[in-house]
Parts: structure tokens; C-alpha cells; sequence
């Protein structure tokens, strides 16, 4: 099938109210935000796509217009058997307004989102699942783990409660000072039944100093992972004294972007989850190759996600398309942009998820039940 060609992109922009903030160590999120993509093709073929939006708050209508004004003609009527080459065209058209702007981060999520969609379309017009589509052969289901669980009192309520959702995995946010760091984990891992496990994301919190002061003291809860414990761009000597102190691997990618500062990663040796998130940076034709090249250097590939539901499911056929020991990661906090939309998706069982049925995505989102939290809707024609 050879032909296609963008014709038409939209770009929606919800926006709710939660009853319970998201801590982090750099902020706190008091509503939930969301930026999805619908792209069609000259045969009326669609696809889905999500574009990374949690920080600032005010990232979202943003980085919308950006994909609509800036992103989106670059590719509306261009040909899109070969998402990959398109992508790669966009990466570089955009990246004399990255400097300019000094925008990166945002326009890097846009052209992701948009790359996601058109995966999706390409998936759905070859009779595909996403997944399959993307080279993978394996339909069995996938680990996950609750993420996002704040710190304090509230962390082991929320582990019992995703533990009797079927969740088996579970990571807690530090980097809120030692007490709190280590009182919220005490209990959780003392709670842990056999086959669990345990995991800590301290999100960039932590100099090289405090790192490697803290890292110890979490020698006792045997922990799977110790995420970003420095701030990304700090120098491979800082990151190479924390992972000599640490008790267990390391975890980052999130808030990396470029195959070049990807492969430095894998090849320093110092991380050993390797997390890019898809809807951040590079969609499927830039991260699929961070995930086989992190395999292939013998790490795990664990793709970070933590917003809407159209992302989580793009990240599930990322994972499910290279495999290896990694794990999905799934917010364990309420987001109606999630839910609403997945419906009986996602349903976890023992520590796993079923991949969904149908083509591409799996997933059809009925965008109406969301129609009062919409801010913003733009259409861009071929």
C-alpha cells in the first residue's frame, strides 16, 4: 500500500481538576492536562497520537499550537508510507527553531505527538496492531508497575490499593528530605508480599553530594531501581560517583532527547533501565531504536509515561513491540483523561496487561464525554 499522504491534523487540548495533587520533588500538578493529535490521510484513514504536556502547567495550549502552527504544515501533504523519513525530515527542519526559540523540549514533544499519530494511522491502514506493527511477535501480556505515588502517610494506602487493582510493582517519589524519603518507603517495604517489587524515582532532586549520601540509606529496601538521583544533564563523573554508591541500578531517559545523547547513555554503562518516553521525544521512530539499541547493550528498556491515555497506549505497543524484561509504567493516580478514555482498557492482572485487540492503537477514543474539560481544538488542512 503506498500512496498516503497527511491531509489533515487535529490537535485538542483537555484540561480537569483533581481532588488529589501529583507531588514531585521540583513541583506539584493540581490539575491534569492533555494534548492529543488526530491525523487523517487523503484516503480518510486516522490515527491517534499524544504530545508530553506535565510542566509547566501551562505547556499544554502551547506546545498544541506549536504542533498545529509550526509542526504540523511541515507534513501536512507530504507522503507517510515511511514515518521514520518523515520524522527525520521534521527532526531536522525543527532544529534551527529549537536553538532560536530556546523551545527544545517543546517542540520536540510536538513533532513526537504527531510522529505517534501517524504510526498509528500507518498500523490501522496495514491491517496491523500497533505493536506488530512496529516489528514486534510476541501477544503475551506485559509487566507494569504503579508509578507516581506520592510521598508520605498516603504512599502505602496507595500501594494496597494498586496492589488489589493487580499491580505487583510499585515506585514512590523522594527527594523530599531524608525523613520523608525514608517514611514513606519503611512502611511500603515492609508491606511487600513475596514477588514484589520495590522502586524509588527521586525526578532530578538530588546534587551529586546528596546523591551519594542518600543512595545508601537505601540499602534496605532492596530496591529494583533508583531513578534520576541527579539532574539529567550533569556530567557522566557526577552520575558515575552515584552509581558506585548506590545500592541498586540506576533509571533515566525521560527528560533525554537525540539518538546520539541516548547512545552515550547506553554506552557509559551507568544506567541500566534506559526510559525515553514517546511522547516527549522522537514518538516510535526515534525511541524504537533507543529500546533495541538498549537491549542489544544488555539493558532494560522501560519506557517512561505518566499522562493521558493515548500515550500509555502507544508506550504498552512500544514495549510489547522489543520485549525484554522491562516494564510499563502506569500512573497510579487519578486522571480523567486516562480512564475516560480507556474505559476497560488496561485492566491489570497479576502484575500485567492483556495488549488490546483490533488495529493499530487499539483504541478508538470517544472524545465527547471530555467535551467540557476541551481548552482548545485546531484543525490544520493539507
Amino acid at each position: 500500500m503506498t500512496g498516503s499522504t497527511l491531509d489533515r491534523v487535529e490537535v485538542h487540548v483537555f484540561r480537569t481538576p483533581i481532588e488529589v495533587p501529583v507531588r514531585t520533588s521540583f513541583g506539584t500538578m493540581t490539575e491534569r492536562a492533555a494534548v492529543f493529535v488526530r491525523v487523517e490521510d487523503a484516503d480518510g484513514a486516522r490515527g491517534w497520537g499524544e504530545i508530553w504536556c506535565n510542566f509547566p502547567n501551562a505547556a499544554a495550549e502551547h506546545r498544541a499550537l506549536l504542533c498545529a502552527d509550526i509542526v504540523a504544515p511541515r507534513a501536512l501533504g507530504k507522503p507517510i508510507d515511511d514515518p521514520v523519513a518523515l520524522w527525520a525530515e521534521l527532526d531536522r527542519a525543527l532544529h534551527v527553531l529549537r536553538i532560536q526559540s530556546g523551545d527544545a523540549g517543546a517542540f520536540s514533544a510536538a513533532a513526537a505527538g504527531l510522529d505517534l499519530a501517524i504510526h498509528d494511522l500507518r498500523a490501522r491502514k496495514r491491517g496491523l496492531p500497533l505493536w506488530r506493527a512496529l516489528g514486534g511477535n510476541d501477544d503475551s501480556p506485559v509487566p507494569v508497575y504503579a508509578s507516581g505515588i506520592n510521598p508520605g502517610r498516603a504512599a502505602l494506602d496507595t500501594v494496597e490499593r494498586t496492589r488489589a487493582e493487580g499491580h505487583r510493582t510499585f515506585k514512590l517519589k523522594v527527594g523530599f528530605g531524608e525523613e520523608t524519603d525514608l517514611g514513606s518507603l519503611r512502611p511500603v517495604a515492609s508491606s511487600l508480599k513475596s514477588g514484589e517489587r520495590l522502586m524509588a524515582d527521586a525526578n532530578q532532586a538530588w546534587d551529586v553530594a546528596t546523591a551519594c549520601r542518600m543512595a545508601p540509606k537505601l540499602a534496605e529496601f532492596g530496591l529494583g531501581w533508583i531513578e534520576e538521583p541527579l539532574m539529567a544533564d550533569r556530567p557522566t563523573a557526577e552520575w558515575t560517583q552515584v552509581a558506585a554508591a548506590a545500592p541498586a541500578r540506576l533509571a533515566a531517559g525521560e527528560n533525554v532527547r537525540g539518538a546520539g545523547a541516548f547512545q552515550a547513555m547506553i554506552d557509559s554503562g551507568l544506567i541500566g533501565f534506559v526510559q525515553p518516553d514517546v511522547a516527549k521525544w522522537g514518538g516510535h521512530s526515534g525511541c524504537l531504536p533507543v529500546a533495541k539499541a538498549a537491549l542489544a547493550a544488555g539493558r532494560i528498556f522501560c519506557p517512561h509515561y505518566l499522562g493521558g491515555a493515548i500515550g500509555l497506549m502507544h508506550s504498552l505497543h512500544l514495549l510489547a513491540a522489543v520485549r525484554g524484561s522491562g516494564l510499563l509504567e502506569v500512573d497510579a493516580n487519578a486522571n480523567p483523561l486516562r480512564e475516560g478514555l480507556l474505559q476497560d482498557l488496561m485492566t491489570v492482572t497479576d502484575g500485567c496487561v492483556s495488549l488490546p485487540g483490533g488495529q493499530g492503537l487499539g483504541l478508538e477514543p470517544d472524545l465527547k464525554p471530555l467535551a467540557k474539560l476541551r481548552s482548545l481544538h485546531i484543525e490544520r488542512h493539507a
